[in-house]
């Protein structure tokens, strides 16, 4: 009878984890612990909101200006939008980068890594967890508050028009509304990817640091460019860092020539999927991102608090 009790508890152990859902949880309770995961996005929204209301003075000046046929207001028009979506992005990656840096060397230091070590949670799991927030959680969260600032700032647009006598229905027209919404999401999945293998190495300098993680997240680069400067006279370690950064945006639109795209506004014939999966930089950098967090898992496994 215990042989087969034995073997009972066996089988509804995986059964158990199933319905608990560890890494659901685990995702959740990032997101309870670090608020900054939301606020950094809606702090972002907030500035551009500000700065926004204060072109709203110029808008019935140009709405006239293009109606005259002064093509170059087009361009004005939606760079407000195009500044709203980088500006939290940019925001976001901030966060990012802070979070990973601290996700698994902030609870050795508080010590707390004791206490969820002893929840059946596997170190897979929760770097997993830890890894979804820059990956996931971070780029959902930036097309949420984008969206909702975008539709905001249309509305608010709509309202000084109809105060000072504009054309609205030129504004709805001429503004491609739709299409930036369009290209916000899949301007975020590339970027999440192309990035992973930074997000990646800063989680594994996390798990391994004892102390200032940010030095040690940052010294090894920049002596490896400092050394290959002094002794060869080449910047090939700073412009491998400076296309995985930055990398992603030529590759993932198909602008004639790519260097003249237009950040502000991206139309949807310039998006590039095929030619952005089949880049070796892609892979590549995902299989070091692999690679780190591979890494990241076996050191929170074998380090206990600090």
């Amino acid at each position: 009878m215990s042989t087969e009790a034995q073997f009972d508890a066996e089988e509804s152990a995986p059964a158990a984890l199933r319905a608990t859902r560890p890494l659901y949880w685990s995702v959740r309770r990032e997101l309870w612990e670090n608020r900054s995961i939301y606020i950094g996005p809606l702090v972002g929204a907030a500035v551009n909101m500000l700065a926004f209301l204060f072109t709203l003075i110029h808008l019935p000046r140009s709405m006239r200006a293009l109606a005259a046929g002064d093509s170059t207001q087009q361009g004005d028009l939606v760079m407000p939008y195009g500044h709203a979506t980088m500006l939290v992005t940019l925001a976001a990656f901030v966060v990012g980068v802070l979070y990973c840096l601290d996700a698994l060397y902030g609870e050795r230091r508080d010590r707390s890594v004791l206490f969820w070590k002893s929840l059946p949670v596997s170190d897979l799991t929760t770097v997993l967890a830890k890894a979804s927030i820059p990956l996931l959680v971070l780029p959902l969260i930036v097309f949420a508050v984008t969206a909702a600032t975008h539709l905001i700032m249309l509305l608010v647009s709509t309202g000084v028009l109809l105060v000072s006598g504009g054309d609205v229905a030129m504004l709805w027209a001429r503004l491609p509304f739709v299409q930036v919404e369009l290209v916000t999401p899949y301007a975020l999945i590339v970027m999440a990817l192309w990035l992973a293998p930074i997000y990646g190495w800063l989680l594994l300098v996390s798990a391994w640091a004892r102390r200032a993680a940010l030095l040690w997240a940052l010294f090894p680069p920049i002596a490896i460019c400092a050394f290959e400067k002094i002794a060869f006279n080449t910047a090939h370690c700073a412009s491998l860092l400076g296309y995985r950064f930055v990398g992603w945006f030529t590759q993932a639109f198909a602008a004639v020539p790519p260097d003249h795209v237009d950040p502000h506004f991206i139309p949807l014939p310039e998006l590039a999927p095929g030619q952005f999966l089949t880049t070796a930089g892609l892979w590549v950098g995902l299989l070091f991102a692999a690679m780190f967090l591979a890494a990241a898992v076996r050191l929170r496994r074998d380090r206990g608090a600090i």
